[in-house]
Parts: structure tokens; sequence; C-alpha cells
């Protein structure tokens, strides 16, 4: 597939292009053994397209919402737009923390606050693995940065809950628990998926989020 630039998500509401699937920026095959192509195909291509879709449908409605300021309809729409507009964020997010030449450790400034804050990275992999496995039901493992503390935070965000719209940390990196991230490969295990998933973590741009943020 090809390697164009993720788009941003989440345009204006008022005058806005509609939101568009992302190209992956490697093939559906390229993270096997970790994660198999299947799994990247119906993931990417099914799942994350559908949030695209149903985000476009419900801004949509919002728009009408707005110009006819019935306020009661825009706050009926608000779960579908946090659900689906997150659906998309959190994905646009993700295949982008992946590389098939991910894996080991981050260096640099990263690597310095990670140690900074969590010790060392085997600390930090351990809590974020922990977090992860410990979401009930589907959502999202997070390391983020808190900007008004100047320091790392590990969070977990159920369901599609952007991380950023909800708790105000700067996401990093995420790891999607949702089954439909693992189950065709992993079965109901998941700590065996997340334990294969630090193996194609792209810490070039989890750091490169990093710099970006600390600016």
């Amino acid at each position: 597939r090809s390697s164009a630039k993720l788009v941003a998500p989440l345009g204006c509401l008022v005058s806005r292009q509609k939101h568009t699937l992302p190209d992956l920026p490697y093939d559906y095959a390229a993270l096997e053994p970790h994660i198999n192509a299947e799994i990247m195909q119906l993931h990417h291509s099914k799942h994350h397209a559908t949030y695209v879709n149903n985000l476009n449908v419900v801004e949509e409605k919002y728009k009408e919402a707005l110009a006819k300021g019935d306020v009661t309809t825009q706050v009926s729409l608000q779960p579908a737009l946090k659900f689906n507009g997150g659906g998309h964020i959190n994905h646009t997010i993700f295949w982008t923390n992946l590389s098939p030449n991910g894996g080991g450790e981050p260096k640099g400034e990263l690597m310095e606050a990670i140690k900074r804050d969590f010790g060392s990275f085997a600390n930090f992999k351990e809590k974020l693995t922990a977090v992860s496995v410990g979401v009930q039901g589907s959502g999202w493992g997070w390391l983020g940065y808190n900007k008004e503390q100047g320091r790392l935070q590990i969070a977990a965000c159920a369901n599609q809950d952007p991380l950023q719209g909800t708790t105000g940390l700067i996401p990093l990196l995420g790891i999607d628990v949702w089954e439909h991230a693992y189950y065709l490969q992993y079965k109901n295990v998941r700590p065996d998926y997340l334990k294969a998933i630090w193996n194609v973590i792209n810490w070039e741009n989890v750091s490169s989020r990093y710099a970006t943020c600390k600016k």
C-alpha cells in the first residue's frame, strides 16, 4: 500500500471536507508473524473504514443541527461523535505507531523521559502492558504526555474514547485492545497479543510525536 501521509482527523464542522480512510504505510502482511495479514486487512479496511463512514454521517447531521440551532439534536449526537470520531483518531495514530522495522527500545530524549518517569524501560513496558491487559471489555492502553506537568503518563481509555479529548494527555503510543485487533490470531489470550505487539512498535514515530508535543 502507498505510504501517503495520514490525514489529520476531525476538521472543522462548519466548512469541512469529508474524512477518508488513511492508507497504511506498509502492506497488510508486513507485521507478520506478530500481527497477521487477515487481522490487519479487516481491522483497517472494515473496522476503521466504518468509523470514518459513520463519522461523516454524524458530522453532517451535527452541521444541520447547528444551522437550525437545534441544541437537543446536537446533544443527542455527542455519543456517536465521540465514538466514531475517537475510532478514527485512535486508529490513525495506531497505524503509524506500528512498523515492520519496529521493536527494540526507543532512543534519545524519549528514552531519557521514560527512565525519568518510570525508572526504566522495563518498568514502563510492564506498566503499559498491565494497564492494557486490565482494560475491561474493549478499549486502549496509552502512553501520553502531560503537558502541564511536563511528564509521560500511562492511561487506559474505554471503547473508542480519544485520549486527548477525554483526559487531556497528548497521545504518543496507543495499543488497541479491542478483540478485533487480535482475536483471529490470539483468540481470547490478550496477554499473548500484548507480548507480541512490542516487536512492531515504531519508536521513531513515538519519538517524533514526543518531540512535537514538547515544542
